[in-house]
């Protein structure tokens, strides 16, 4: 494997381990917000209960995800650093604006989530849990305004003396409609696995017959809520559509196998088996106007196909290797005026001119061959798409079923009858990551061979390292990376296990704090956050 490759794999599985953990953050910290407002609102105690075990698997998957993000910001020096050194001005301000507001911000409220039952008012705490919650979803909202740029790259040009891109509308780079887009999809899509975790735990209590007012309060809301947001991660889901037929036409075409453009409204495919040698999609199942009217949302306007945006592509390298051109007779003659109004014109194609560094040296001695293969280049893996797409869309459907049918039974008080339901609420456990993980995947997979659209190749973005350096890093991280998952599912599984806080004993206290004498001691049940005092049979309070 080259360089570029082992650089790759190492930043998809990196991000892929981190992304386990991000959309549960998301979800249970909003969760933990609507059960802590129906505590203060109720003044129950069951609701503080379960605010209280939710927050307990939340923290340990907060940490875990820190743990995870972090190395991840070293990568883009270590692996990439011609990238950081092209486009570091535009990327790296969201990148420290959510590292303020993740280990500043969201840190702070975490803490005093944690420590502040005994020392907030009720009000009080329930701000901060909100403050968590908000916190999380602006953690987020940083991270894709970054990778929304490197999809679509609004506010921003390029500069021919320093051969690096740089801001120039900060707010066009905010408020960027892939940004927009991305971030309420990956929201709701983090809320929906918030939802699943909750259904599934109380779902295993109920058949267990353990916590069972816990269990029946905490499926209803996450019923209720996860119906909410699988609802709108589908609505969204068409948005980021339309979006994606405004910036990338190559991924869509590719996530539709759309080889010919085809007369609008197009068709959307629903089973086919695409051949990317061919250039054939086999056996295909389309819903007529479907396509046309969720990508564009229009009758008229035609989606094109893959084969014609490979002749874009072929026209936009020639265009791109005048400006090629142009950088070279710049850096012998900086005073080249012509040279700069010809870079100026042509910058958004220059780009596709480095495509053919692939191929040759020098772009301005490509031959049409070249300029063939580099165009082929700019279509992504079409089966991998294809598929990732459906199977993404196939598990969204699946959910507004799921959490319809959970809801309707919640809401008659019968989940102790419906024991299918609840398997199969537990069993859908693993779903929403594997969506998830899906998404990502189209998202990202679906831009290459671009790491930022049009403007540079993913092979040239790469440092310059020894092969075996990014074997022993990519190694260390496998372990690492793997050796944390394995923590964080035990600890999770160990807490449900114990259930919430009014259901831990601990048998063996009571014999190690008994006075001389042997005097019994029963032991009590421990509230969180505070132990409860333990006092002796047939005595008075013991002042332990």
């Amino acid at each position: 494997m080259s360089v570029v490759d082992l650089s790759r794999l190492q930043f998809a599985l990196t991000a892929l381990y981190h992304f386990l953990f991000v959309p549960l953050t998301l979800g249970l910290s909003v969760l933990l917000g609507i059960m802590e407002s129906v505590y203060v609102m109720t003044g129950r105690r069951i609701w503080r209960d379960m605010t209280v075990f939710w927050g307990i698997l939340f923290g340990i998957n907060f940490a875990m995800g820190v743990a995870t993000g972090i190395t991840m910001e070293f990568q883009f020096g270590m692996n990439w650093s011609y990238y950081s050194q092209y486009v570091g001005d535009v990327f790296g301000a969201p990148l420290a604006i959510e590292g303020l507001m993740a280990f500043f911000l969201e840190a702070t409220f975490i803490g005093l989530f944690f420590f502040g039952w005994d020392r907030l008012s009720k009000p009080g705490h329930l701000a901060v849990t909100w403050c968590v919650a908000l916190g999380s979803n602006f953690s987020a909202l940083w991270i894709l305004v970054a990778n929304a740029w490197m999809q679509n790259p609004v506010g921003s040009r390029f500069n021919p003396d320093t051969v690096r891109m740089e801001v120039t509308d900060f707010l066009a780079v905010i408020f960027n409609p892939v940004a927009q887009s991305k971030f309420v999809h990956t929201v709701a899509a983090g809320y929906v696995t918030g939802a699943m975790f909750v259904l599934s735990i109380g779902a295993y209590y109920l058949l267990r017959g353990r916590h069972v007012e816990l269990a029946r309060r905490s499926i209803t809301v996450a019923a209720s809520f996860g119906l909410a947001s699988a609802l709108s991660v589908v609505v969204l889901g068409d948005e980021s559509g339309y979006v994606t037929t405004q910036n990338q036409k190559a991924k869509l075409a590719a996530i539709e196998a759309m080889w010919r453009t085809e007369p609008a409204p197009a068709a959307f495919t629903i089973f086919g088996i695409p051949d990317q040698d061919k250039h054939e999609t086999r056996y295909a199942l389309e819903a007529p106007w479907a396509l046309g009217l969720i990508a564009t949302r229009s009758l008229t306007q035609a989606i094109p196909g893959i084969f014609d945006l490979v002749d874009d592509a072929k026209l936009r390298i020639g265009r791109g290797v005048e400006a090629y051109r142009a950088m070279l007779s710049l850096q012998s003659d900086p005073a080249n005026q012509a040279a700069r109004r010809t870079i100026a014109m042509r910058q958004r194609d220059l780009g596709y001119a480095m495509l053919l560094r692939r191929y040759v040296d020098d772009p301005t001695r490509a031959n049409a061959d070249d300029i063939n293969r580099a165009a082929w280049d700019t279509i992504p893996n079409v089966p991998a798409l294809f598929w990732s797409f459906r199977i993404m869309v196939a598990i969204g459907f699946y959910f507004i079923a799921l959490f319809a049918y959970a809801f309707v039974v919640a809401a008659r008080r019968r989940l102790d009858r419906r024991k299918g339901l609840l398997r199969l609420a537990l069993w859908s456990l693993p779903l929403p990551w594997i969506a998830a993980e899906l998404g990502w995947i189209v998202a990202e997979y679906g831009r290459q061979p671009w790491i930022i659209e049009g403007v540079l190749p993913t092979f040239l973005a790469a440092s310059p390292i020894a092969a075996s350096n990014i074997w022993l890093s990519l190694a260390g991280f496998v372990v690492f990376y793997t050796a944390l998952l394995v923590v964080d599912l035990y600890l999770l599984a160990k807490y449900v296990r114990l259930g919430p806080s009014e259901s831990w004993l601990v048998p063996d206290l009571a014999t190690r704090l008994a006075p001389p004498g042997g005097v019994e001691m029963e032991p009590r049940t421990l509230h969180h956050p505070s132990l409860e005092r333990m006092e002796p049979k047939g005595a008075g309070p013991s002042g332990i």
